[in-house]
């Protein structure tokens, strides 16, 4: 199945707010204000749960910034999907052209990854994401494993893109740390399919070194 990337404007499901409130919709908090994760009611101790959809699948990515990174299991998103964007219009420089969020879709399902993590990189983590500079809002999402255990996790969502589609080497990432963890097979599948833009030249010495270790793990 081909996911084509038609361009458009994305409008934001939430916009970071002044004060703080949030929000609860089809089984998500947006936490408006608070990016700090204190209110996340599954998140005790020293530790939180993430949920990764995107290039932080794979293993060694998520560990180049985040490495209290431990698996904990494979889970699915329901009724929402997967897609790609330029957050803000603006034209990823690390990747070369658009980056994983997720939507509000009845019927479809996201299947990724849940990290247990250190509260020591939260702030890391969000760096990553671009939450500072309003890239990404932190969302508190309500996932099930393939046990049928449900568990609620942080992860985060583009609040303004324009739709286009991923590099060959985003593309890869995402692929390889669906193999890596072992998603669905039709998932993987479908992730597969997804066409790449036609971006020819390097990413970074950092990307095309995380590549090749993903490749070595997975083949």
């Amino acid at each position: 199945m081909d996911q084509k990337f038609p361009k458009e404007h994305t409008q934001p499901l939430n916009h970071a707010g002044s004060t703080q409130r949030s929000q609860v919709r089809a089984g998500v908090r947006w936490d408006m204000a608070n990016s700090g994760g204190e209110d996340l009611r599954s998140q005790e101790g020293e530790n939180f749960l993430y949920f990764a959809y995107g290039s932080n699948l794979l293993t060694e990515r998520i560990h180049l910034r985040n490495p209290s990174a431990v698996f904990c299991s494979v889970a699915r998103l329901q009724d929402f999907k997967l897609d790609f964007g330029n957050p803000q219009g603006k034209t990823s420089e690390t990747w070369h052209g658009g980056i994983a969020t997720i939507f509000e879709s009845p019927g479809d399902e996201v299947w990724g990854v849940v990290w247990k993590m250190n509260k020591s990189n939260l702030s890391s983590l969000d760096k990553q994401e671009g939450v500072k500079s309003g890239m990404y809002v932190p969302i508190e999402v309500n996932v099930s494993t393939q046990e049928g255990k449900e568990i609620t996790c942080r992860s985060y969502q583009m609040t303004n893109y324009e739709r286009v589609p991923p590099s060959p080497q985003y593309k890869k990432v995402i692929c390889l740390g669906a193999k890596e963890n072992g998603l669905p097979p039709d998932y993987q599948k479908k992730l597969n399919a997804i066409e790449p833009n036609d971006y020819k030249g390097k990413v970074s010495e950092e990307i095309e070194d995380i590549i090749k270790k993903g490749e070595a793990k997975t083949h």
